[in-house]
């Protein structure tokens, strides 16, 4: 546990239960490589954003954040809070539950936004999900990463993940494979440069336009640390659902199943504030 350095903020007792088990347990899964640290480790608000890739991920975000010196604020699927003990460590921890679906994930977004006006560290996962790009890039971010980023004038550092899914494998029933251990790299990167976009009306396009200059950072450093060229354009998850629909429907010989935003499943990052030719969907 990290103890010097520009920061250091005491846990309560349900921190220091998680430093016990969830320390050794990044030890036990894999060989975990941080590095960064010296971006996250700073007095004040501070929006961390990070790729999803395994359903291990969050360990491993927990660990290396709190190494930081930060307790760190993560946002999750409020699903997850109701599984008995499991729940009551998340709430003593501080973490964000999340509402999916009904308009509810405004909740969990304005209590992220109190927690970053009151000086702390927030972490959220743009994609909102265990990415489903068959490459496991980043996905097309969600607009709530957009919305925590410009409700105040806080460093917004892009983290990345790799390793975790070769040790549990996301989709599948027989994914977890701890050995032979392997190197589990989290990388942070510099805070990323928002300027050109504070202190504007904040509407649709500007959120949008913010959401892929976030995940496009994101992207960007995982390329480097995987030593690839990521791929210009966002997995859409929702374009793929459609397809998939219609390939599904052509094989049964549906005649009428054509649908709407039929071809790749990526789709474009369009240049900030270049017209409405990619709104949110």
């Amino acid at each position: 546990m990290r103890r010097r350095g520009p920061v250091f903020e005491k846990g309560n007792g349900w921190i220091r239960l998680c430093e016990l088990v969830m320390f050794p347990l990044t030890q036990l899964l894999g060989r975990p490589k941080f590095e960064g640290l010296e971006h996250l480790a700073i007095p004040g608000p501070v929006l961390a954003v990070g790729n999803h890739i395994s359903q291990l991920d969050p360990v491993y975000t927990a660990v290396y954040l709190r190494k930081s010196g930060r307790i760190p604020h993560i946002m999750a699927k409020a699903s997850l809070f109701r599984i008995p003990v499991l729940g009551r460590i998340f709430a003593g921890t501080g973490m964000i539950p999340v509402e999916r679906g009904g308009g509810k994930g405004q909740i969990g977004l304005d209590a992220a936004i109190a927690a970053l006006a009151a000086g702390q560290m927030v972490f959220i996962y743009p994609d909102g999900t265990v990415t489903r790009d068959p490459d496991q890039w980043p996905m097309r971010p969600r607009p709530g990463v957009a919305a925590l980023a410009l409700s105040g004038d806080m460093p917004v550092v892009p983290v990345v993940h790799w390793g975790t899914e070769r040790v549990f494998v996301p989709y599948t029933k027989k994914g977890f494979h701890p050995l032979p251990r392997t190197d589990i790299r989290v990388v942070a990167g510099p805070p990323i440069d928002l300027s050109e976009y504070r202190g504007r009306p904040v509407d649709s396009r500007l959120v949008r336009d913010v959401s892929i200059v976030i995940q496009t950072a994101v992207r960007d450093l995982l390329g480097q640390v995987r030593g690839e060229t990521p791929p210009v354009e966002f997995y859409d998850q929702k374009k793929a659902e459609r397809l998939q629909a219609r390939a599904t429907a052509d094989a049964a010989g549906d005649p009428g199943a054509a649908l709407p935003g039929a071809g790749a499943s990526r789709t474009g990052s369009p240049a900030p504030g270049a017209g409405d030719a990619h709104p949110e969907r």
